[in-house]
């Protein structure tokens, strides 16, 4: 294997995974080590419970995504949104509409075919997302969530033409898949502005992952269920350490699948919100109590996607 070994180091890449665990010398440009996400955060109710929550429990909140898309909220919704979130002074990622499992994919809904969920299938659905994209830029939106790479080449050229904001914050879904090192940095290459890293990654993983890219890494501490269910609070401290900058991401274990969304089942995301934010709480205490000079985040960061209103 040394041949391998030696040509990726030659390259600038880790030659396997980090098992010393280097101290990551990264920061974000606050000079933060991590921030808090609350994902599945769909729609305004569900927003305004999680900025309520998280007064109460005195915890900081960077960002909030979506996962039901763009398409599945009104002009208002979004305006709502992005008006709660120009107050609190937070990034709201919302996550492109039409993606293959929505679609009439018949790969996809085959138990071999799954991992084509959020791909867009066909290039009349790489219009239909990036008009998701458009209208919501247009609406005051700053980041959208993606899951194909081809749509992140087209945002990255259309944002270098004018055609989209340059301060647009691009950011990777989960279910983009890439899982090592050399992937990751394509991804970054094409223009991803942060990396959700797939939910069972080890910290020797993720190391060798944070060696070779400068961007982001948003990494769940606890997993919903159908991403592996993993509740790794405990971690929260040494994956600061060795990953930062990191947005510390709380799903939600023994939680139900919300996408998407809707009006018929919003006190249930309601609660789920609100129970996200309870979780941030918990590993916040763990890395105030185990890793005490990791600095979190400022409210209103210059590099969040933070909405026009």
């Amino acid at each position: 294997m040394k041949k391998v070994r030696d040509f990726l180091t030659m390259k600038a890449y880790p030659p396997g995974e980090l098992y010393d665990l280097p101290t990551s010398p990264k920061r974000f440009p606050d000079g933060a080590k991590y921030r808090i996400e609350i994902p599945s955060t769909e729609g305004p109710r569900a927003l305004a419970a999680v900025l309520e929550e998280a007064e109460r429990y005195g915890v900081t909140i960077h960002r909030v995504s979506q996962g039901s898309g763009i398409w599945m909220l009104t002009d208002e919704e979004i305006h709502e949104m992005c008006r709660l979130g120009a107050e609190a002074g937070i990034e709201v990622s919302l996550f492109v509409g039409p993606r293959a499992a929505w679609g009439t994919s018949a790969q996809v809904r085959t138990s071999a075919g799954k991992n084509l969920g959020a791909r867009l299938r066909g290039m009349d659905e790489v219009v239909y997302a990036t008009e998701d994209i458009i209208r919501g830029c247009e609406l005051g939106l700053r980041s959208v969530l993606v899951a194909d790479e081809g749509q992140l080449w087209l945002v990255n050229e259309m944002k270098k033409a004018g055609e989209l904001p340059a301060d647009l914050v691009v950011k990777i879904s989960v279910q983009m898949g890439a899982a090592n090192p050399i992937s990751i940095k394509l991804l970054e290459d094409l223009g991803a502005g942060t990396y959700n890293s797939p939910t069972d990654m080890t910290l020797p993983q993720l190391a060798a992952i944070r060696a070779a890219i400068d961007i982001p890494l948003d990494v769940y501490v606890e997993a919903p269920d159908d991403f592996g269910g993993f509740v790794r609070h405990y971690e929260a401290p040494e994956l600061i350490r060795v990953a930062s900058p990191v947005y510390v991401k709380l799903g939600l274990r023994n939680a139900a699948n919300i996408y998407p969304s809707g009006i018929h089942i919003e006190d249930l995301a309601i609660k789920q919100s609100r129970e996200r934010v309870h979780r941030a709480a918990l590993v916040i205490n763990i890395i105030k109590r185990y890793a005490g000079d990791a600095v979190n985040g400022e409210v209103g960061a210059a590099d969040l996607g933070i909405p026009v209103v």
